[in-house]
């Protein structure tokens, strides 16, 4: 079926667009990079509208329905959240849903959490009037294909994407036209820590692996370390810009994967123009719904998985906190545990952890004798097995207590290895 050459007249103002959004309903919101920052705008600036409840991971950009003067009319509830976020649901006006990243398209489309609406943005349809999710498919296929009602904004800048992130413009029951950059997410600076921490996690990765990395400093710093490798595939949940350049080098082939031979796979991309412009019309590069790309079943059957995830605190017995601090929300669970455990059943995997040893300018160490009060365990001690510090890299997998502890101090900061064996004798009756 040709695209009519009419489409274009569909076209409406954000305020005709969200019209269609009552008081009520149950509005998805795409995330990331692919934030529809003019719905969202035009969507809050509504003064008629009452207890909407929006669901999203973390967003980009502009927030105006999580201010203090929209609360009872807009209640966000975060599957993962961010920065922007962290305030209001400190503050109670705001919420969040703890889930693995895997289980969040099945909370849709099992009508556990029924959506009325999805709120996202599109690249322009092709000749047979297919639009795709750009750099972000996630948890947002799941939204389209559930909502009753799906408002797009159709950027001319979208890159367009491969792998299953098409959505047919018939599906669309409104949309807006745009031109303008996605939000950009710049990659941080490497310091001494993070480059340590790079070249002992490099230094575990062999040739033939199969890579699952986040975003962040630390995941940089691996990548970077890497150019020595052959034959590494990569099979994540999200990826920027700094593989990009392992993928150009031939670094990265994909030909040794099991699940998607060949193809770098991935749930959505985050990071500068570079990456956007890298998977625009780029066949070798598949985007999957994170129900597929951090499915354990899959993940294991790929191998050598490699992956690389952090953390806020780590106790000495292997728990890791790494969705808040204490009470205080964070991030979420996202992909880590689905990850985690994936490359634990595969073959000749690596799961890791990897985390400075302190915090606050040196002043607080990151491996602790016990959890905040309030903190949330991510990973537990039965799933957690390499760690990494910039202090080195211990494997916990059938330690005992004894032994988690005593490894875990090894590769702690020297100024808070006494206070550490002093706290878990206490507690634990060791002696260390």
């Amino acid at each position: 079926m040709k695209l009519d050459p009419a489409w274009k007249t569909r076209e409406m103002s954000p305020v005709d667009a969200v019209a269609l959004i009552q008081s009520g309903h149950r509005v998805f919101i795409h995330g990331a990079c692919a934030t529809p920052t003019p719905l969202i705008e035009a969507m809050s600036a509504r003064t008629d509208l009452e207890q909407v409840s929006l669901y999203h991971l973390h967003t980009q950009g502009p927030h105006p329905f999580a201010e203090p003067e929209h609360e009872g009319r807009f209640l966000s509830n975060s599957l993962f959240t961010g920065k922007p976020m962290r305030q209001a649901i400190r503050e109670g006006r705001a919420d969040f849903i703890p889930v693995f990243l895997s289980d969040v398209p099945g909370l849709f489309t099992s009508g556990r959490i029924p959506l009325d609406v999805a709120l996202i943005q599109l690249s322009p349809p092709d000749e047979h009037g297919h639009c795709t999710l750009g750099p972000s498919v996630d948890t947002a296929l799941a939204a389209v294909r559930t909502a009753r009602i799906v408002i797009a904004e159709i950027n001319e800048q979208m890159p367009r994407t491969a792998g299953h992130s098409v959505v047919p413009l018939s599906c669309v029951h409104a949309f807006i036209r745009t031109n303008r950059p996605l939000i950009e997410h710049p990659s941080g600076g490497e310091g001494e820590v993070e480059s340590r921490i790079g070249e002992i996690i490099a230094g575990l990765v062999p040739d033939g692996a199969t890579l699952q990395m986040g975003i962040g400093n630390i995941p940089d710093a691996v990548l970077r370390r890497l150019q020595d490798k052959h034959d590494l595939g990569v099979h994540t949940e999200m990826f920027s810009d700094s593989l990009i350049e392992l993928i150009e080098n031939g670094v990265v082939t994909n030909r040794l994967k099991a699940v998607h031979p060949h193809r770098t796979v991935t749930s959505f991309v985050a990071g500068s123009k570079r990456v956007f412009d890298f998977v625009h019309n780029n066949a070798m590069v598949e985007f999957h719904p994170c129900d597929r790309t951090n499915d354990t079943a899959l993940i294991r059957k790929n191998p050598k998985v490699v992956a690389i995830n952090s953390a806020i605190e780590i106790d000495l017995t292997g728990q890791v906190c790494a969705d808040s601090i204490g009470y205080h929300i964070f991030s979420g669970i996202g992909g880590q545990m689905d990850f985690i455990r994936g490359a634990a059943l595969s073959q000749g995997g690596l799961p890791i952890i990897a985390i400075p040893s302190t915090a606050k300018g040196g002043t607080l160490s990151r491996l602790v004798p016990r959890l905040k009060d309030g903190a949330g365990v991510v990973t537990t001690r039965g799933h957690v097995h390499w760690v990494v510090t910039e202090f080195g890299a211990v494997d916990l997998h059938g330690l005992t207590l004894r032994q988690r502890a005593e490894a875990l101090i090894s590769i702690a900061h020297p100024d808070f290895k006494a206070e550490l064996r002093h706290e878990v004798n206490e507690m634990r009756h060791f002696t260390l």
